[in-house]
């Protein structure tokens, strides 16, 4: 099989490799779609992210679906010719945070294409992925494989709704448009928010949260003045979700929040300065939001019942050959909001 294998910064390769062998209660996937991530670019433009460095070759990507052409022993629900979205999130089971229901916090989780730990887990783009069936879900006919790909990126802002508490006729400010923050718009407004403004600094991803069902669209560097009117009688809105990890933008947020409001941060930046003392006198409540678990399942549920449509943040695909010129597409704003590689 062919795989895609980070060595270094701009340093991307595609190389042959041996599937894996089937064990029980395992499944073999031949993979159709896979999604690229900012993880996935921060690895490919810098070698990384934060501490996080590449120190040994890896294959690159989690957000993937394919088609089922082997089942191991043990396995029920499943049968070769299915199609399956497949989660990336493999936790132990045994730690404290696991029997707890913190999965996404398990002491030894195996998520696919992370450097974090040493040896590095090797991720899923490839053209065969053998995986444990409670991994694998079902997607329903009618449904495309690249929607059934956005399943994993759509979980995590499934968590991030969860994180914030109920959105029943809340307003709610998406702060950062790229397709982390599309996606929430989409998990807010399927979750009852009564009005969703989006900020950006670029038209071009504004026009997609819109064409995704955001209320009113910002470009905050060309018109600051149209989110700051939100500050008057102490702030507008209930949530923010703040996707960017841009300081400014969780600045400008905690302005126009009101009281006894939720800032849920999902972009990773570096560390910001932020005014405690409007945290404090607001009471504004700031809540982290990292990765998922159960949400995968619901993801994949609201996609095969067509609850909601994924498919206009769908940019561009790539056949495997062209990964590197994919990747350069992907991390341009300009060009595309989710770019997909074809297996």
């Amino acid at each position: 099989m062919k795989a895609i294998v980070i060595h270094a910064a701009k340093d991307l390769r595609i190389e042959e490799g041996t599937v894996e062998v089937l064990g029980t209660g395992q499944v073999d996937v031949a993979i159709e779609a896979g999604g690229i991530c900012g993880s996935d670019l921060h690895y490919y433009n810098h070698g990384g992210f934060g501490t996080v460095r590449i120190r040994e070759p890896m294959i690159l990507g989690h957000e993937v679906a394919g088609t089922v052409k082997a089942i191991g022993a043990g396995v029920s629900g499943l049968a070769i010719g299915d199609r399956v979205a497949v989660s990336p999130s493999r936790p132990c089971s045994t730690c404290e945070y696991c029997l707890q229901g913190q999965q996404n916090h398990c002491l030894d989780m195996r998520f696919y294409g992370s450097a974090m730990p040493m040896p590095h887990v090797q991720g899923a783009f490839r053209q065969r992925l053998v995986a444990e069936q409670w991994q694998c879900h079902k997607v329903a006919d009618g449904i495309s494989i690249h929607e059934a790909a956005m399943a994993e990126p759509f979980a995590v802002t499934l968590h991030a709704v969860n994180r914030a508490g109920s959105l029943t006729g809340k307003r709610v400010l998406v702060s950062g448009c790229g397709p982390i923050g599309a996606l929430a718009i989409i998990a807010a407004r399927a979750h009852g928010a009564r009005e969703i403004v989006a900020t950006d600094v670029m038209d071009a991803v504004l026009q997609k949260a819109l064409d995704v069902g955001a209320d009113r669209a910002i470009n905050v560097e060309t018109h600051p003045e149209q989110l700051n009117a939100y500050a008057a009688n102490k702030g507008y809105f209930d949530v923010q979700f703040e996707a960017s990890g841009n300081e400014r933008a969780v600045r400008s947020g905690l302005e126009v929040l009101r009281p006894r409001s939720t800032l849920v941060q999902l972009g990773l930046g570096g560390d910001v300065a932020i005014p405690q003392n409007m945290v404090v006198a607001k009471e504004i409540e700031i809540k982290g939001t990292f990765r998922f678990h159960e949400e995968f399942g619901l993801a994949v549920d609201l996609i095969n019942k067509r609850r909601l449509d994924l498919a206009p943040l769908l940019t561009g695909t790539y056949p495997i050959e062209d990964a590197a010129a994919a990747f350069e597409i992907a991390g341009d704003r300009t060009q595309s909001m989710k770019v997909q590689l074809v297996f």
